[in-house]
C-alpha cells in the first residue's frame, strides 16, 4: 500500500511507545521490528479476541484498534482504512481537549 499509510500507523506507534513507561515504549518498539513478527501476529490476534470480549473483567476495548494496529504491519490493504481512522480519531481528540465540539 502506499508509503503515506505507513508512515501515519509508525507516528501513531511512535506516539503509543513515547506515551508508555520506558520498558513499554521499548516492547513496543521491539515487536514491530520485522524480526518479531513470530511474535507480533500472534500478539495481534491476541489483543483482537481481548478487544471482542471487552465485557469480561482485565480485557477492555483498549485491546482492539492495538491489535489491529499491529496486524496492519503485516498486511498491507488494512493499513490505509486504519490510518485514516486513527487520523480521524486524533483530530476529534485534540478538538475536544482544545474545547471544541
Amino acid at each position: 500500500m502506499s508509503a503515506e499509510s505507513r508512515a501515519e500507523l509508525d507516528r501513531h506507534f511512535e506516539w503509543i511507545a513515547d506515551r508508555l513507561p520506558e520498558k513499554g515504549g521499548r516492547f513496543v518498539r521491539w515487536v514491530r521490528q520485522p524480526s518479531s513478527r513470530l511474535v507480533r501476529i500472534p500478539l495481534a490476534l491476541l489483543l483482537v479476541l481481548g478487544g471482542i470480549f471487552s465485557i469480561l473483567p482485565v480485557l477492555g476495548l483498549w485491546m482492539l484498534p492495538l491489535g489491529l494496529m499491529l496486524i496492519a504491519q503485516d498486511v498491507p490493504f488494512l493499513q490505509r482504512p486504519l490510518a485514516k481512522t486513527l487520523g480521524w480519531i486524533e483530530r476529534k481528540w485534540l478538538g475536544r481537549k482544545n474545547g471544541q465540539p
